[in-house]
């Protein structure tokens, strides 16, 4: 979109949308991101309250205790400092500090994050690198001597990479990298920067504000987690049921070599944790066949979680890859070459991100990539298996057919969960399974990696993560839970749970170790909150299902010397 539309946004009526509160710290003049930033936000459903901080007052903000920024209180802190600014500095520094300028930059924005924890503040910084400006002082030779800017501009931003990866509550707003998408000249605009100290042009601002809040929104737990993908003319060239497996464009040759990208992308998304699913018009057997005997083929069955292929409607078959896969119509991208299928999933299916796929398959990787649709807040180990969980979950679906009794399935499955309070290895898993659940969590309180640590060196928690396997497989992690002690009551501060895991029991077990951690202490009332979101709906009557019952401020109360132990058919060991 563009900057004045966007703008027309901010008159709009935010009531009803979520409130973020964030905070906007530039040196250089940062009014017309605000604008950007507020009107891009009301797109995405979000009312942010943003306090944008006098021109060029980072330092004195971060430093002081009594400045606004700490009265304000954000969740999220835009740190905007600009090319232009670091190269004035770097003609002030003689040859010595020209050579650790890098290092000392880098060292500086350390610095204020340290005080701004110091200062207990929790807000998730987001931190633009500097996208390249020469100064043409070397020329090519900048790349060989460590005293030319470009030298250590290059060298900053990669020492900001490795500060990011060190610090969980630091992201990078790569701006660097979206310059080398739109060029220096319709980002950069000399005249601008002259009159009015704006280093941004207004075309580059909207795109700018979009990469902060894509970041914004994955920390809050709204991302992609699925790519669907058409078969004919979107990931291989030409029509298999008409053209045959000899004749279809795939591989290195000619147009072959779009379709192969494509594929590769996807793969790469696959590893990454990304679910992919097949939605097809097309006969199955046929359909399959590629994956299963195409030398050029990248993608194989194995990498898909769901391959849905028949003569169905589109919406139909991606209201069943949704239901098997228990997740959102927000969490998913649906792609394909026809502008008909494209248009009718769209209408019917307004949540589901439907790109408007380029006619030439040349294009669809730089376009593809240029809409950055995945964007994530945490990778772990555990997302490489996702898929390999789903084809687990298939075999689980067939055998739950074969028996008429619910209980007999529960205890066919031979499961078995791990329970342990938080320890270090796993605090990242914890994390990202509290960033992520939407659907099954009782209060949607986002707790960074940081913030879990803190939780399990309290004396004020319990806490506990639930591990489940079966013997078709290992789901992982599943579950974890915050107890708060407040005087004789536990307040369950956060419960958990992957929706992939739901029927099987599991909430009974988390329950009945919430009981035992209360009795052990001897604390009589157990005290749970449901806070509703528009997507934990769910969960709306998990605490009437488990006997608690509702109290005047409308939470809801176990009492614990009169509770008794659910039946469960999962065997367990450890405890909270």
């Amino acid at each position: 979109m563009r900057f004045f539309e966007l703008k027309k946004n901010l008159k709009k009526d935010f009531s009803g949308l979520k409130k973020t509160r964030v905070a906007l710290l530039g040196d250089s003049s940062t009014q017309f991101l605000n604008q950007a930033l507020r009107g891009y936000g009301y797109e995405v459903g979000q009312n942010l309250e943003i306090f944008e901080a006098d021109y060029n007052q980072i330092e004195q903000q971060i430093t002081d205790n009594s400045s606004e920024l700490y009265q304000f209180d954000p969740e999220f802190l835009v740190l905007f400092q600009s090319t232009t600014k670091l190269l004035k500095s770097f003609y002030q520094e003689d040859k010595a500090g020209k050579t650790s300028f890098a290092e000392n930059q880098k060292n500086k924005v350390s610095d204020w994050l340290e005080i701004m924890r110091d200062k207990g503040l929790r807000a998730k910084v987001i931190c633009f690198n500097f996208p390249e400006l020469d100064d043409s002082v070397f020329g090519n030779f900048s790349n060989k001597t460590s005293t030319s800017f470009i030298y250590q501009l290059r060298k900053l931003n990669f020492e900001l990479m490795e500060l990011a990866r060190e610090t969980k509550n630091l992201f990078i707003c790569d701006v660097s990298l979206l310059q080398n998408r739109f060029g220096i000249n319709h980002v950069f605009d000399m005249r601008n920067y002259i009159e009015a100290d704006m280093v941004f042009s207004l075309d580059f601002i909207p795109s700018l504000a979009k990469s902060i809040l894509d970041i914004m929104l994955a920390n809050s737990g709204v991302f992609k987690k699925c790519l669907i993908l058409d078969l004919d003319n979107t990931i291989w060239g030409g029509i298999i049921g008409d053209d045959g497996i000899q004749s279809i464009e795939i591989g290195d040759l000619g147009m072959g070599k779009a379709f192969s990208e494509l594929q590769a992308w996807a793969k790469q998304l696959k590893e990454r944790g990304i679910l992919l699913a097949v939605c097809s018009k097309n006969n199955e057997e046929i359909a399959k066949e590629p994956f299963e005997k195409h030398p050029d083929m990248v993608l194989r069955l194995e990498d898909i979680s769901i391959f849905v292929a028949n003569w169905d409607s589109k919406v139909d078959n991606i209201n069943s890859i949704k239901n098997f896969l228990n997740i959102g119509y927000d969490s998913m991208v649906f792609v394909d070459d026809n502008p008909f299928e494209r248009n009718v999933v769209r209408e019917h299916l307004p949540d589901v991100t439907v790109p408007e796929l380029p006619e030439d398959p040349a294009e669809y990787m730089p376009f593809l990539r240029s809409l950055n649709l995945f964007e994530t807040a945490s990778f772990t180990d555990e997302d490489e298996h996702r898929t390999r969980q789903f084809h687990e979950e298939a075999k689980r679906v067939v055998l739950q057919k074969s028996f008429t009794n619910e209980n007999d399935f529960l205890k066919s499955l031979n499961m078995t969960c791990t329970i342990k309070p938080f320890l270090d290895f796993d605090i990242p898993r914890v994390a990202q399974l509290i960033q992520r659940s939407n659907q099954f969590n009782l209060r949607t309180v986002r707790y960074s990696e940081d913030e879990v640590r803190k939780v399990a060196k309290s004396n004020e928690y319990f806490h506990g993560s639930f591990s489940l396997k079966d013997k078709f497989g290992d789901h992982g992690l599943i579950s974890a839970v915050i107890l708060k002690k407040i005087e004789k009551s536990l307040f369950i501060d956060t419960w958990i749970m992957s929706c992939r895991v739901l029927k099987r029991g599991v909430e009974c077990l988390v329950l009945n170790k919430i009981i035992q951690a209360a009795k052990e202490i001897g604390f009589n009332e157990i005290i749970g909150e449901y806070l509703p979101t528009p997507k934990n709906a769910l969960v709306k009557d998990h605490y009437l299902k488990l006997d608690f019952t509702p109290m005047a401020d409308g939470r809801w109360i176990l009492d614990v010397p009169q509770s008794q132990a659910r039946a469960t058919f999962i065997e367990y060991s450890g405890s909270l």
